[in-house]
């Protein structure tokens, strides 16, 4: 049995190649999984629970009936759709989990997060970040009418692919001492995110701490893939 782990899918209508990746997951490795963690940004944008696309839709049927099954499937937050909430959640038989959470698999104590709270480098997003969570913005946002809140998720979005190309390409991947700073604060060697859409397994001395592994998730652009981890170790599958 293993642990599957994926993020970065960036569902939406418009795209419905991944949603097909996603279900041919969902109906072949997931079946025997002993969990599957899903590690943010599963859409490319959430304006509200109160607003379900097709795809959104579609996909509770899917994931609702596995976890009706008894597979547990957690998910996290992403910069995407942080706005996704407790109603969803139920309708697609989501455990929803902290912002970083440590899971024990199969003996080795691993680090679970989305990603972006590494890229410290990036001031304008983190900025972003920090306002964007807090209740009184998210309570702001939702009061709008789905219209509006559809026309500020696409504007968030252009103005996060123009930031993303005016931006140095070292600012927006993770910032090495905080990577550092999370092994330490959490006291694990163990860590697997995504965000960044540089999958890459990187590996670091940790002084008397020992060895450690990060472990990045590629996104679902161009194919849909997975990590699974087993007692035997981590290793990316494609769909």
């Amino acid at each position: 049995m293993s642990t599957l782990f994926i993020s970065d899918l960036h569902l939406e209508d418009a795209r419905p190649e991944p949603s097909g990746w996603l279900t041919a997951f969902l109906e072949g490795p997931a079946q025997s999984a002993d969990a599957v963690y899903i590690l943010g940004d599963l859409f490319e944008y959430w304006i509200g629970d109160d607003a379900l696309s097709p795809t959104a839709r579609e996909l509770a049927s899917a994931t609702h009936r596995l976890a009706s099954q008894g597979l547990p499937i957690h998910f996290m937050h992403g910069n995407r759709d942080f706005l996704l909430g407790d109603h969803y959640a139920d309708l697609a038989g989501f455990t929803l989990l902290p912002e970083t959470v440590v899971v024990d698999l199969y003996g080795e104590p691993t680090l679970l997060l989305h990603g972006d709270t590494l890229c410290t480098d990036d001031h304008q997003y983190q900025a972003f970040r920090a306002q964007s969570r807090t209740p009184q913005w998210q309570a702001a946002v939702l009061s709008r009418s789905v219209e509006e809140r559809l026309a500020l998720a696409k504007s968030a979005r252009d103005a996060s692919a123009a930031h993303m190309e005016s931006a140095a390409m070292q600012i927006m991947d993770v910032n090495e001492d905080a990577v550092r700073k999370a092994f330490a604060e959490h006291g694990v060697q163990r860590m697997i995110h995504g965000h960044t859409h540089r999958p890459a397994v990187h590996e670091y001395e940790l002084g008397d701490a020992g060895k450690a592994q990060r472990i990045v998730l590629a996104d679902w652009y161009e194919k849909g893939s997975y990590l699974e981890v087993d007692a035997a170790g981590a290793r990316k599958r494609d769909i």
